[in-house]
């Protein structure tokens, strides 16, 4: 037989095996597709941000379509919108979502505060912290080099005189800028209603922190004395205030001595 002839057929010979193998084989070890997690999976965002509390869209969908929760308001970014299509794909009621948005609680900018030295390296807020806290005079606030930016992918914040600043009618809530943020300086607080907030994390003594930052808590109590309703209290000389228990009567904001706490909300009118 010519060489050639037979090297041709040889080899068609072990392609033609090989192909039967890997038919075979696709069919033995064929995972099992679940078409409602697919059906689920398709109607969400596609964000994979986590803020569901699941490994990204697919484990959400993964985790309805098994029943390991019936929750169908879980993802923040996709709305009520999405709400609406996992629950009508469930033959559920469609449960309410909260518009959320995120908050920087630093006014910190370059008015406020100073530096303690110049930072060259790495232009990121993860690296630069571990070196002394940062170069900012308040080791609390915001470094503005724009992790949280960089990490959101709907372009809702941007860094405005040392500060990061967002854009509530831009962000969906995904709390990836939470999770970016090494200062932890990022909360959510509800979008269309007014909710006062102490826009501060220094949790250093009076003196200190209104040296470190103009616009720092100190701790001194105004605010919960002012408070009629018991939304705001003071530990490790820090102000915080409980949204469910706020009214925004801005009675707290009013005596302030260093202006940190604002009342946050579109229904407000003023944003961070």
């Amino acid at each position: 037989m010519n060489p050639i002839l037979l090297s041709v057929l040889i080899v068609a010979a072990i392609g033609l095996l090989a192909g039967l193998g890997l038919a075979i084989a696709s069919i033995v070890m064929a995972v099992p597709v679940d078409e409602k997690a697919e059906a689920l999976e398709a109607v969400l965002p596609g964000a994979n941000c986590g803020a569901c509390g699941f490994s990204g869209c697919s484990g959400y969908a993964k985790a309805l379509s098994e029943g390991k929760t019936t929750q169908t308001a879980l993802c923040a970014p996709g709305g009520s919108e999405a709400a609406k299509a996992v629950a009508a794909l469930l033959g559920l009621s469609a449960e309410n979502v909260v518009p959320m948005a995120a908050t920087v609680l630093c006014r910190g900018n370059h008015t406020n505060t100073g530096t303690k030295f110049d930072y060259a390296g790495v232009q990121s807020c993860k690296m630069a912290t571990q070196l002394f806290g940062g170069s900012s005079l308040c080791s609390y606030g915001c470094l503005g080099y724009g992790d949280c930016a960089a990490a959101c992918p709907y372009g809702a914040i941007t860094v405005c005189e040392g500060v990061a600043q967002v854009n509530p009618m831009l962000c969906r809530a995904c709390k990836l800028c939470v999770k970016a943020c090494p200062k932890q300086l990022i909360t959510l607080l509800p979008l269309h209603e007014a909710k006062a907030a102490v826009l501060c994390r220094n949790k250093d003594k009076g003196g200190p922190a209104r040296k470190a930052c103009k616009a720092s808590c100190i701790g001194c109590m105004r605010c919960v004395k002012a408070c009629e309703y018991g939304a705001v209290t003071v530990r490790n000389n820090l102000a915080s205030i409980d949204p469910a228990k706020c009214t925004a009567c801005g009675k707290c904001m009013g005596v302030c001595p260093s202006g940190c706490i604002r009342l946050l909300g579109t229904t407000a009118g003023v944003q961070s």
